[in-house]
């Protein structure tokens, strides 16, 4: 049984040459232009990825990290790219501890991690691509230097630190700033400073001369051993700026840091469902919470329900809760933390846990395995503990933005030779951190989603990758790339993509339908980003679910808060299916746009 109203904003895309879909329409455009050049899906992504990084500031920078999940015909399996850098050597519990702080603080200098992004599409260009490094970064580089029209949504996250950037962050009040104010909405903005970043890692690496792939060698070299490296080194050494505990802080991170680490390959986690296997990231990203969730959901009879029925959003709800206890109580870098993953997704485990699934709302954070309940009440003692000043959140958790909190980008690319990609790209929002003089750009804060307490997965120590909630997804069917899907939005990213899947598979619905359907997500943990603010049992919804379905979930228990008709998610999705490649974007917010022929 369908959604009683299938709907869509905007026609699907259906074509066979290729597609994407991206949360900005520039970014997707770009990356069409790239398949017109002859380039193959990974140039598309490479090069709209970088322009991501330009026309939305407040969700991703330079500075920042992605997770990338790709996909070639006849391979094996789909890979992963880890493009999260890791923490500091010298930020450990005890560094925090002397200066006087419970939680690793949201903004500012002290939380950095290395900024993964740049290797990470780097290794992708080099490994999988075929177009020049110039080529797939000029989109970048022009629209950094010769202006780009800027979203409202970023002159909202500007706007309340004007103040703070003049008094606190001059670096970033040069970058930001116009004429000492916000900049106006769908203005034409420039970002020369990292235009010249880039341009000059370009003439530097074709300077080097020699083969495509030396040329990219040099730009990673450029910026994690070279001039980008220094500038970091040398501000992060030398600065003490305020962050969100309301003092003033150095930074930890060194240009030995930067030197040490490179993006890496990895292989997927992936849970076969209903004649898919869907593939994600490891544990060190919340990606295995969405195979949980199928787990768990592996036996439900959608067909007996609705996709817009109480039924249908208490059974999800409920499910993911006890997924989301399994990942606040287990998940971690496993490079240092011994992460029961294989368990977690087994048969046996997910039987026994099914059985908690009721006719009511659980008020429980109930994690499944011996040691976990531990683990949770050492987070919830520190869960929401310190209060922030000034700009200090992470990732938001709905929809509208919050003032001075960042978020995240999406892309998916599809091409006509069978490649197949998603990547999540965050991190480095420009009201995360000051602007890095003379490259314009802030270093991601990732590290605020660490815990200070020892012992725990997700505890902070010396280079390690935070566990974070970006979470690309690609489905194979039969060994090839069938679907490749995303979403901004933090915590919730592994709920809205979860439900669009679920009701593209059981529903038979399109990607666009599935997409404009109304959405729903629930908070039952502590927020991953800093101030960490612990609630349970709270079922956030759009309003255009029927009133018989508010008013059952109600009666069921769930602590509900109405949400604007188009407040939640930012899906976007590419497909490959009868004979064609489709592809949908979500309309919320008004800028993802999904592009092919």
């Amino acid at each position: 049984m369908a959604i009683s109203s299938p709907f869509t904003t905007r026609p699907e895309i259906k074509g066979t040459f290729g597609a994407i879909s991206s949360t900005h329409w520039l970014a997707s455009s770009v990356g069409m232009a790239m398949l017109e050049k002859g380039g193959n899906a990974f140039d598309a992504a490479v090069a709209a990825g970088f322009v991501l990084q330009i026309v939305e500031p407040h969700l991703n920078g330079p500075g920042g990290e992605v997770p990338i999940i790709v996909k070639r015909p006849g391979d094996e399996s789909p890979t992963v790219i880890c493009g999260q850098g890791v923490t500091p050597a010298a930020a450990t519990p005890e560094r925090f501890a002397a200066l006087g702080l419970g939680t690793v603080p949201g903004t500012g200098l002290l939380p950095a991690v290395v900024p993964g992004a740049f290797d990470a599409w780097m290794l992708l260009l080099r490994d999988y691509g075929s177009l020049p490094l110039a080529t797939v970064l000029a989109p970048a580089i022009g629209y950094a230097r010769d202006g780009f029209p800027l979203l409202a949504r970023a002159v909202s996250s500007i706007i309340p630190v004007v103040d703070y950037f003049q008094r606190e962050w001059p670096s970033s009040a040069e970058q930001w700033l116009v004429d000492g104010r916000a900049p106006r909405p769908d203005a034409l903005f420039r970002s020369p400073t990292i235009a010249a970043t880039y341009q000059r890692i370009v003439d530097e690496a074709s300077a080097a001369g020699g083969s495509r792939e030396a040329r990219i060698e040099r730009a990673r070299a450029c910026f994690y051993e070279g001039f980008v490296a220094e500038a970091i080194d040398d501000f992060y050494r030398r600065e003490a700026l305020m962050d969100s505990t309301g003092e003033r802080h150095q930074g930890l991170l060194s240009g030995d840091d930067m030197a040490q680490w490179r993006a890496s390959y990895e292989p997927t986690l992936s849970y076969d469902y209903a004649g898919y296997t869907v593939h994600k990231t490891g544990p060190w990203g919340q990606g295995p919470v969405f195979l949980q969730q199928l787990a768990l959901l592996k036996d439900i009879d959608f067909d007996a329900m609705t996709g817009d029925s109480a039924e249908f959003v208490h059974t999800v709800t409920e499910a993911a809760k006890l997924a989301f206890a399994d990942r606040e109580a287990w998940y971690g870098d496993p490079l240092f933390s011994d992460v029961p993953i294989q368990q977690l997704l087994s048969e046996p485990y997910n039987r026994k846990r099914r059985q908690l699934l009721s006719e009511s709302a659980s008020v429980a954070m109930r994690p499944g395995l011996p040691g976990g309940e531990t683990n949770l009440k050492a987070m919830l003692a520190l869960a929401g503990s310190e209060p922030t000043i000034g700009p200090g959140g992470g990732e938001p958790t709905f929809a509208p933005l919050p003032e001075v909190e960042g978020d995240t980008v999406h892309l998916d690319v599809a091409d006509r030779f069978g490649n197949m990609v998603s990547a999540t790209p965050s991190g480095g929002w420009l009201q995360s951190s000051p602007a890095v003089p003379g490259l314009g750009f802030s270093i991601s804060t990732r590290a605020q989603m660490t815990w200070l307490t020892p012992g725990l997965p997700s505890s902070l120590r010396p280079r390690m990758r935070p566990r974070t909630t970006l979470t690309p997804t690609l489905v194979t069917r039969d060994g090839e790339g069938y679907m490749a899907l995303g979403s901004p939005g933090g915590d919730q990213q592994d709920q809205w993509s979860l439900i669009v899947f679920l009701r593209h598979v059981h529903y038979h619905m399109g990607l666009q339908a599935a997409i404009d359907a109304p959405l729903f997500q629930m908070r039952h943990f502590p927020a991953s980003f800093h101030p960490r603010e612990h609630v349970l049992n709270r079922l956030i919804i759009e309003g255009r679910f029927p009133p018989s379905t508010l008013c059952s979930l109600r009666e069921r228990g769930h602590e509900i808060r109405i949400q604007d008709d188009w407040a939640l998610g930012r899906v976007c999705a590419v497909s490959r299916r009868d004979g064609m490649i489709h592809a949908g974007a979500t309309p919320r917010h008004m800028q993802g746009y999904a592009i092919g022929r």
